[in-house]
């Protein structure tokens, strides 16, 4: 092998030597922006602010939104509900499943509507005689897929229109408890956004949007009770009655379930 002059050698480790020395400047310039870059810029600047101010204006954002979807489950009571319902000012629309029955849930104002198949107002029956049972079997028959309106005074009505009350829901659910505190941010979604934690969580976490307005995004509730997903802000649906040949009439109270 012929061996460089001396003076190509040392012109190559010049050239070495600085080619290096270039990178390494790159690599700390890079390493020097990202460690000193805003984590809030390009956002809606909510990370900025106490967690108390952060929960502050989720609830104002999300009361006044005309509309939301809210999916997940709630445990109220021992009892768990998984829910799909779609709410705006005027009522809601959407399904609530418990103890393995699944009904729809539709209100239009004050009026409640409620769908389900023969198999939920039979859930309980079987009990008594056999004429008791085959009646209640030929009621249910008639009540499938058809929406019965739920009379305001009966029991049910308080407790399921409130799966339908946009303001009664959310307001109700939002509310951390305990001492609240900033947690990481991230993405719910496609959205990059912040967590929010009641009593280290214990008390709930409520992950809040950085883009556009600073809605609630996913809420777990403290306790173990239920975790929902809040989607479609501001998505208008159709919200109407059911046709007379959809529904039935009971009169003042509900058929026992």
């Amino acid at each position: 092998m012929t061996a460089l002059p001396l003076a190509s050698r040392a012109r190559r480790a010049a050239f070495v030597s600085a080619m290096c020395a270039g990178l390494v400047a790159a690599a700390t310039s890079l390493s020097g922006c990202s460690s000193g870059e805003d984590p809030d810029a390009g956002t809606n600047g909510v990370g900025k602010l106490s967690a108390p101010k952060i929960q502050g204006k989720a609830s104002k954002a999300a009361e006044a939104a005309s509309a939301v979807r809210l999916s997940g489950t709630l445990v109220v009571k021992n009892h768990t509900y998984t829910l799909d319902m779609r709410l705006k000012g005027e009522g809601g629309t959407g399904t609530v499943t418990s103890k393995g029955q699944t009904f729809q849930l539709l209100r239009v104002g004050e009026a409640l509507y409620l769908k389900a198949g023969s198999e939920f107002w039979t859930h309980e029956s079987g009990k008594g005689d056999g004429t008791s049972g085959q009646a209640d079997e030929t009621a249910a028959a008639k009540l499938d897929g058809k929406y019965v309106k739920v009379p305001e005074g009966d029991p049910a009505y308080q407790q399921l229109s409130g799966f339908t009350d946009k303001d009664k829901l959310l307001g109700g659910m939002l509310t951390l408890h305990g001492g609240l505190a900033k947690g990481d941010r991230g993405t719910t979604g496609r959205l990059r956004s912040i967590k929010i934690t009641g009593d280290e969580g214990a008390g709930g976490t409520l992950s809040v949007s950085l883009e556009g307005k600073p809605y609630p995004l996913r809420l777990e509730r403290g306790g173990h009770a239920g975790t929902v997903k809040l989607t479609d802000w501001n998505r208008d649906f159709p919200l109407k009655e059911p046709a007379k040949d959809e529904m039935v009439d009971y009169g003042k109270q509900l058929p026992t379930s």
